[in-house]
């Protein structure tokens, strides 16, 4: 006997159905997880604090809710990294002296942005240009402090963004004065042009930082942004290690060579103004 359409539809639903039952249930893909490790690690560091400057392996293992193995993995770890001190004396541990150097890395960047903030304030009014302070961190200079031209047309910088340190006023200022090795690393890699005008052979960029050491300034014609020029100078610190860079920016139209030129001292005057405020003595270090 024929079995009829609708029949036949109402046996293959029932099959559907019962492989849907069968069929193995997809589990969603976990989202990405943090390096417990290193949560764990800094979990484990802010334990402390200025009413309990050493902590021993049971309260860690305790508070972290791991095992004491566990925690003693960890702060052998931040021991050998000098993170963490244990005293010889009650086997506790404490911070290293190692934080303390980052400590003052950070508190470094907030002083001279501090101390540069009212001489950043009269080089703007003294030039009606953009200027700003940049620090630099590996092969990139980071914007710490921005105080934009009030013209209409104007170089903008946004705190915190990063540019290339080979191609720009404020990164070459820094690099011609940091260690052959600094520069090597940097010089090595690939350098990726930003415009047309972007010099990326590192022996004109070698020569130019050299020019840089004996003017004491540096200046950009269009070579990270097109239709912008800037010229930057060093800030040293005590030590008289250069650790930024104060730089002053804007449009090609009112930027001319002659003004670059008028701009340079007035830059380099205040970067030695904040070096000076930080304790830099350039007589003591001639």
């Amino acid at each position: 006997m024929a079995v009829s359409t609708k029949a036949k539809k109402a046996v293959l639903q029932r099959v559907k159905a019962a492989a849907d039952m069968v069929a193995p249930v997809k589990k969603p893909r976990p989202a990405p997880q943090r390096l417990s490790s290193v949560a764990m690690a800094v979990r484990l560091l802010k334990c402390f604090s200025e009413g309990e400057a050493e902590i021993g392996v049971t309260t860690l293992s305790r508070r972290l809710g791991v095992a004491k193995s566990t925690v003693y993995r960890l702060a052998s770890t931040l021991v050998s990294e000098g993170l963490l001190e244990q005293n010889p004396e009650t086997e506790r541990y404490r911070l290293g002296m190692s934080l303390f150097g980052l400590g003052a890395l950070v508190r470094q960047r907030m002083n001279v942005a501090t101390d540069a903030r009212p001489f950043l304030f009269h080089l703007r009014e003294a030039t009606g240009e953009t200027v700003h302070l940049a620090i630099l961190e590996g092969a990139e200079i980071v914007f710490v402090l921005n105080l934009e031209s009030n013209q209409a047309i104007r170089m903008r910088a946004d705190l915190g963004a990063r540019k290339p340190a080979f191609c720009t006023a404020e990164g070459r200022a820094m690099l011609a004065f940091q260690s052959p090795e600094i520069v090597d690393d940097l010089l090595g890699d690939v350098l990726v042009p930003r415009t047309p005008k972007t010099i990326t052979d590192p022996r004109a960029i070698r020569k130019a930082l050299e020019t840089i050491r004996q003017t004491g300034f540096a200046t950009e014609d269009e070579q990270s942004e097109l239709g912008m020029r800037s010229v930057a100078a060093p800030i040293r610190n005590a030590n008289g290690r250069v650790i930024a860079a104060i730089g002053l920016a804007g449009p090609i139209q009112r930027i001319s060579n002659e003004a670059l030129a008028s701009f340079a001292p007035l830059v380099a005057d205040a970067a030695r103004t904040i070096s000076a405020r930080l304790g830099y003595n350039s007589l003591m270090s001639a």
